[in-house]
């Protein structure tokens, strides 16, 4: 599978069973969001995720994962050929930071 495939493949496996889910795809990868809210972007063995502080905190300290560039709450996965407890993770936070961005969308910044 090329890079990322794995990771993309599993991502929209949860995007699928998302309401009002957003996808935009541009050079930057595919972006995630909900009522404008984004939270989430997948690029090749990548993936971003904007998490309740509790979550990204708990998330900081599992294997291939970082702050994210976007600013706080985002946490990357870095993980070009991701074994099953990271397909794990990514998806299990994909979810979540799906229901955080639905939780008060007009109270976070976009």
């Amino acid at each position: 599978m090329a890079e990322g495939g794995q990771l993309q493949a599993r991502i929209e496996q949860v995007a699928a069973t998302i309401e009002g889910l957003e996808r935009r795809v541009d050079e930057d990868g595919i972006h995630y969001a909900i009522d404008g809210v984004a939270f989430a972007v997948v690029w090749g063995g990548h993936a971003s995720f904007r998490l309740r502080p509790d979550i990204a905190d708990a998330a900081l300290k599992t294997p291939d994962v970082h702050a994210g560039s976007q600013g706080p709450g985002w946490v990357e996965l870095a993980a070009p050929e991701p074994g099953q407890f990271a397909l794990d993770r990514a998806s299990s936070w994909f979810a979540a930071s799906a229901r955080y961005a639905s939780e008060s969308p007009r109270r976070r910044a976009h």
